[in-house]
């Protein structure tokens, strides 16, 4: 029995481990074998350090350390790091509103998160850790955006950006509120034309659309929508001039070139570059009215399907390609500028949206596609036909069907000089550049006489100058960092001018995982040896909603710089878990939409508002601040201890799912915890010890026999859970409980050695899921090292075998009850068997049944 005096305790036990762990080295990175096959790359998406950690973090680490621990275990030697994606907007904007230094409000907040983090008992290498605003890291950052613009992958052109017209300045789309105005100065935000930097994704378009088939290991929702956003199409660029020599003309691309004698209309982005010209005297002041009302609309609103679709008629034509005849050009708001060529053709008797289109503003409608043998109705069609078909009312081309008059519609454009094959991306080229202060400067020097020259590799790191004037207005704070900004040019040593612009804090984010393999380095980013070692990421974590951008432009930095020899892999990630959200009990008003902290609910069951009493709404929603639905990570480790709440975040749902967070079950794993702290303590009580595994009975009794199958089949169970293609931490808990409640009582039925294994087994599946108490115990009992120093349990094949087994045993398909029989019995005995038992008798009522079914080891089947 446990003594009065042995409690579990997290809160003394855990810091404990916590620090001996750390004097241990325990968690430092081994030096990598030689064999790629006996490494182990474990990596976390690293966090933004907004100072305090959620659920949502804490779900993302525990599942990777759990993973980290398993491999340690197994044998392999594991890289298991952590960082933080530093640069971003908040610490700027904390700059301009408390009046800090944003390195020194980042620093603070790094170690802040960083203690939390270590509370929670992960196994992670903090000697590789990196900060992407630290100027030991960008300087590699700005090494690779060399390497970018050395390979012609890196490039300036003219963009759109939010501009505020008071603050005078670029504004992120997460700064314009939903009315379209600035969140700080309140003005109206307009759309400008910077020249800003591009990097070059659209070059391996290609490889990163067909290399999707390797990844396996990802989830096939993950690889639908990156497919999705790089969406190639095949298709056709087809020419309608604007003058009848031809010098000047509008490109489209379509993916159904069979529809061109169904374009009644040709439709251009407000922002084309040919709008104007085309634009009529009588029109010009309706299409600057239009332009003008887009201001404030974001270009996903522009292209939502669930919005009207608006447009205006500019009053000028072009020459449609084939026919010679004038087509109207119009502008509408769901073409955008640097989608395609910014040109559509409008094609209403065989496009959903171009039919809606044409029936607002009244537009001709003319079918060109039926049904194969059908004859087209006569007069409008009361909606679009959108499928392939057989060709009418296009000349020549008449009576071709589907691909055939794809193919030959675009032969004859070629031959005529209208138009071309061509295959085109969804992706667009990765626009970099962001006018503010806290980001990675571009490393690049702007001179009158040279152009845009790169700042010799020798003088990286481009440093954030310090002391700079963060008002919030007057455009990047670096343009007016004059000492900073004015420089030499390398080549020709006149005077020049920096680039002002910072990168997109993706850049940092893209390759991170690279310099984990070597991030003491001070000479090199990382080395073949380094990536040759880890490389790619064994398993990745993180959240889906990164699923497309921080993914898709990791795997462009690595197809990069594969092409350029300076990694061996051509993708990143091995296997990527995406963990679903932590969501809270979340109570608001129906009426107001106002959301009510749970702390003024007084009747939780019966839930009120305190201001108006009106009955609230009780649902589960993704944690967060303005909802009042969070749970402090540090107040449930205060409570329960890390290891509760490792627990339950694993075990509560599978962890691609949504976790609905529930002090109940909160408890029932600190409970469970209990128990097994009892458990041992009792095993302790009567002298158990792990320092060295006994010898097994030559005989094992019925209890043995039976707690060893429990153990054996928890470890193959756990390991299973563990390891397959679907991680399932949910499941294996639940093994661990089934195989406490499978010892509890029957420790002191069996044999030391029996015993000892069970112990052993228990504790050793438990490690990477509570650590601080699986360690505790181990050294309670008397175990050599950590336990995390030791192996992994192996299956005895043997202790899973039974002398008996359960069969069903079914009467014209129903189940009438079980049979219990030898283990070996043959089919023709187990048939037998089943023929004179009690239940055949019973419902066969004498009569032998007309087939018996055997299905040996499981059910037997008597059809009357």
């Amino acid at each position: 029995m446990a003594s009065s005096e042995s409690r579990y305790s997290p809160t003394s036990l855990e810091p404990k481990w916590q620090q001996r762990w750390q004097e241990m080295g325990l968690d430092r990175t081994p030096e990598p074998s030689a064999e790629r096959a006996e490494n182990f790359y474990a990596l976390s998406m690293f966090p933004y350090p907004s100072g305090n950690l959620h659920m949502g973090h804490v779900r993302n680490y525990v599942i990777t350390d759990v993973i980290a621990r398993l491999m340690r275990l197994k044998g392999k030697r594991v890289l298991h790091p952590m960082g933080w994606d530093a640069f971003g907007l908040p610490a700027e904007n904390a700059a301009i509103e408390r009046g800090v230094d944003p390195a020194d409000w980042t620093d603070r907040n790094i170690a802040q998160m960083r203690e939390q983090l270590q509370r929670l008992g992960l196994s992670i290498d903090w000697s590789r850790e990196v900060a992407t605003c630290h100027s030991d890291y960008y300087r590699w950052t700005q090494w690779l955006f060399l390497q970018f613009l050395n390979a012609d992958l890196a490039y300036r052109k003219e963009a759109t950006v939010n501009w505020d017209p008071i603050d005078q300045t670029v504004l992120a789309n997460e700064q314009v509120d939903a009315d379209g105005r600035s969140w700080r100065s309140g003005a109206l935000v307009e759309k400008r034309k910077l020249r800003q930097w591009f990097l070059k994704i659209t070059a391996v378009a290609d490889e990163l659309l067909d290399d999707l088939e390797q990844l396996k290991g990802w989830p096939e929702r993950v690889r639908t929508m990156q497919a999705n956003w790089i969406g190639r199409s095949s298709g056709a660029t087809l020419r309608f001039d604007i003058e009848a020599d031809g010098k000047q003309a509008i490109e489209v691309f379509t993916t159904r070139p069979d529809t061109v004698f169904g374009v009644s209309y040709v439709v251009l982005a407000p922002e084309h570059d040919l709008v104007d010209q085309l634009t009529s005297p009588d029109q010009r002041q309706a299409v600057e009215a239009f332009r003008q009302s887009l201001q404030s609309i974001s270009e996903q609103d522009r292209v939502a399907d669930d919005r009207p679709k608006r447009g205006v008629a500019t009053g000028g034509t072009v020459q449609h390609p084939f026919t010679g005849q004038a087509v109207p050009v119009w502008i509408a708001d769901y073409v955008l500028p640097d989608y395609g060529t910014g040109a559509v053709m409008g094609v209403p008797a065989h496009d959903s949206r171009d039919f809606a289109f044409a029936k607002q503003y009244d537009l001709p409608i003319t079918t060109v596609v039926v049904e194969p043998g059908q004859a087209p109705d006569s007069g409008e069609p009361s909606e679009a036909f959108t499928g392939l078909g057989e060709l009418v009312g296009s000349a020549e081309f008449d009576g071709l069907q589907g691909e055939e008059a794809k193919t030959a519609i675009i032969q004859a454009a070629e031959q005529r000089g209208v138009g071309a094959a061509k295959i085109t991306f969804r992706l667009r080229d990765w626009l970099i550049s962001r006018q503010r202060y806290w980001g990675c400067p571009i490393p690049v020097i702007h001179c009158d006489d040279c152009g845009v020259v790169p700042v010799p590799e020798s003088d990286l790191p481009v440093e954030l100058p310090r002391d700079v004037d963060l008002s919030g207005s007057g455009g990047s704070p670096l343009e007016r960092a004059t000492e900073w900004k004015q420089v030499r040019c390398p080549k020709c040593g006149k005077p020049a001018t920096r680039e002002t612009d910072t990168m997109d804090t993706f850049m940092c984010s893209s390759w991170y995982y690279l310099r984990y393999t070597d991030a003491n380095n001070d000479s090199a980013a990382f080395t073949n040896a380094s990536i040759d070692a880890w490389m790619p990421v064994d398993q990745y974590v993180g959240g889906v909603e990164h699923a497309i951008l921080h993914l898709l432009y990791s795997r462009f930095f690595t197809k990069v710089l594969q092409q350029r020899n300076l990694v061996s892999c051509s993708e990143p990630f091995q296997k990527l878990l995406t963990q679903g959200m932590v969501q809270g009990v979340t109570y608001r008003n129906p009426k107001t939409r106002k959301y009510i902290a749970p702390s003024a609910v007084s009747d939780p069951n019966q839930p009120t508002d305190p201001d108006d009493g009106e009955a609230l709404e009780v649902f589960f929603e993704k944690m967060s601040k303005s909802k009042y639905n969070g749970v402090d990570p540090g107040a449930v480790v205060d409570r329960y201890g890390a290891d509760t709440a490792r627990m339950f975040i694993l075990f509560k749902a599978p962890p691609e799912k949504d976790l609905e967070w529930d002090d109940a079950d909160v408890e029932g794993q600190f409970r469970f915890l209990q128990r097994i702290w009892r458990l041992c303590d009792g095993a302790k009580a009567s002298g158990l010890q792990l320092q060295s595994p006994l010898p097994l009975p030559a005989e094992l009794t019925p209890a043995e026999t039976d707690l060893r199958r429990a153990v054996h089949t928890a470890i193959e169970a756990v390991s299973d859970d563990l390891q397959g293609d679907e991680l399932q931490f949910n499941t294996a808990v639940s093994e661990l409980m089934k195989l406490s409640n499978a010892m509890a009582g029957q420790l002191e039925a069996v044999s030391t050695a029996v015993a000892q294994e069970a112990v052993r087994s228990l504790l050793l599946l438990l490690a990477p899921f509570a650590p601080h108490l699986a360690d505790e115990l181990w050294e309670q009992l008397q175990g050599s090292g950590s336990i995390h120093q030791q192996r992994w349990p192996e299956v005895d094949a043997s202790a899973l075998v039974r002398d008996t087994i359960t069969v069903v045993l079914q009467v014209k398909g129903k189940v009438r009850g079980n049979l219990e029989v030898p283990a070996a019995i043959s089919k023709d005995e187990l048939e037998q068997v089943a023929l004179a038992s009690d239940v055949a008798q019973k419902w066969l009522e004498g009569n032998a049944p007309k087939r018996v079914i055997v299905v040996p080891g499981k059910l037997v089947n008597l059809v009357p």
